[in-house]
């Protein structure tokens, strides 16, 4: 499972995925039809994740199951800003899906 947040032309996004990386072609697939085909993502450490979100991240991480695409963690921009550091994330990666 992965935690990534997304800086998406809507607003961050913080989601957990069971794919195993940001690159799997289903996943961008995914995030393509939900109008998601341009962004900034760094990989946050699930357990910073888990630690920030307490509660809400079990809840949510219990209905993630290895079939499911995705769960949309937070999306409140303003939040996910204040709960994590830039220098706490992985490296930027930029996709950009025609």
């Amino acid at each position: 499972m992965k935690s990534l947040l997304l800086l998406t032309a809507s607003g961050p996004l913080l989601i957990l995925t069971s794919h195993e990386s940001l690159h799997d072609q289903k996943l961008l697939e995914v995030l393509r039809h939900k109008g998601i085909g341009k962004f900034v993502a760094f990989e946050v450490p699930l357990s910073l994740a888990r630690a920030r979100y307490g509660g809400h991240f079990q809840a949510v991480e219990s209905n993630l199951q290895e079939t499911d695409d995705l769960r949309v963690l937070d999306f409140d921009g303003q939040r996910i800003f204040q709960l994590f550091r830039f220098d706490e994330l992985g490296a930027p990666n930029l996709t950009e899906q025609s």
